[in-house]
């Protein structure tokens, strides 16, 4: 078995630790312990400070899936936590790796959603979100992909690079499609609910949809690597359930109980993530609007990141290694299959992303420069 190299990874490993703005991150605005324990009642500090730190229950803290299963009204044992939504893509593609299996999935993408099945045998099958067509998230070429032997079709609501979105229709639609033929629905819903025009709704209300999101995106609290899954069928969730006790047996416990006071006050954690994107977003619009001959961009639908591209077609990693160099570190398109765009976080980098957008502006020769090597 083999896994490609994780590009996205090892670029901003070797740049992201010591640049000074990093647009390349795609999460939200940063929280610290205290942060989040200032939104605590006494007793959850308490608990916070004073907890064992022992194994902990492999379905996750029962306080922690409580909360969960009230925020998308379904029942608590409908609810997995796991080790981030990286845990839960292991399990689905672990689980469908069978002989002759398929499964379908955004391109470009999460690099993961690719290279797990790949590395399992598994036949991947890709619907395209084109600039085209406006990243559009056809359904009509996801239910033309699929066939006897898919075993799950997965969408990412928002999605990662684009910020494209689904409707709440056409989550209908494929639903409908994928629950009459006995294929898995997964909605990587990481981003929800962080939304730029029309919002949609979680999957999690439809019955035989399976979602999957974690406290990094639209949650920024990358550091606890807590996500959860929620699945209202019995036997796939004791499916789920037995792989994770085999791949991580329980949670980081005291990123259990940050994230637990994080769903309980989240009114208060996406107001802060959705009007730092927002904001920024808004700069970012008139930053590309002033650049049309230089960058095409469709401007994201939902999520903290956009993907512009180079109008002359040449491939963006020069561009942003030049960038990277004078302190600005964008993600070059090659680490999701489309060389010529480069993926560019607005939430993280906070109320500093205006000047990061100077300092590119300022940078504009660097262009011609780097493209020229």
């Amino acid at each position: 078995m083999q896994l490609k190299n994780f590009a996205l990874d090892e670029w901003l490993d070797a740049y992201a630790h010591d640049v000074e703005f990093d647009l390349a991150a795609s999460t939200g605005p940063v929280w610290t312990a205290t942060d989040i324990l200032a939104l605590a009642g006494d007793s959850q500090r308490e608990r916070y400070l004073n907890h064992a730190l022992t194994y902990g229950r492999a379905a996750g803290a029962a306080g922690l899936r409580e909360a969960i299963a009230e925020m998308h009204g379904v029942d608590p044992d409908c609810v997995q936590i796991v080790t981030g939504a990286s845990e839960a893509l292991l399990i689905f593609f672990w689980l469908a790796a069978e002989p002759g299996a398929n499964v379908v999935l955004p391109q470009p993408g999460f690099p993961p959603f690719a290279s797990l099945p790949e590395s399992l045998g598994i036949e991947t099958r890709f619907y395209a979100i084109r600039r085209e067509n406006a990243f559009r998230i056809d359904p009509d070429e996801i239910e033309s992909l699929a066939d006897g032997n898919t075993k799950l079709v997965l969408v990412n609501n928002p999605h990662n690079p684009t910020g494209a979105t689904l409707s709440d229709a056409e989550m209908e639609r494929l639903h409908a499609f994928t629950a009459s033929r006995g294929i898995t629905l997964v909605s990587d819903e990481v981003y929800h609910p962080i939304y730029h025009g029309n919002p949609t709704q979680s999957a999690a209300r439809l019955a035989h949809a399976t979602v999957i999101s974690d406290f990094s995106k639209a949650f920024p609290l990358a550091g606890t690597r807590t996500g959860w899954m929620v699945e209202r069928d019995r036997h796939r969730m004791e499916a789920y359930r037995n792989a994770r006790c085999h791949f991580s047996v329980s949670n980081n416990s005291p990123g259990e109980i940050l994230a637990e006071v994080a769903v309980r006050a989240r009114d208060k954690v996406w107001r802060r993530t959705q009007d730092v994107a927002s904001r920024n977003l808004a700069a970012l619009e008139t930053f590309m609007a002033d650049r049309d001959e230089t960058f095409g961009w469709i401007r994201p639908g939902g999520g903290t990141t956009a993907f512009p591209w180079l109008r002359s077609g040449e491939n963006a990693r020069p561009f942003c290694k030049a960038a990277a160099e004078a302190g600005v570190l964008l993600a070059p398109g090659d680490c999701f299959g489309a060389p010529e765009h480069f993926r560019m976080g607005f939430a993280a980098a906070e109320d500093r992303f205006p000047e990061a957008l100077d300092r590119l502006a300022r940078l504009e020769q660097l262009i011609d420069g780097a493209l020229a090597r």
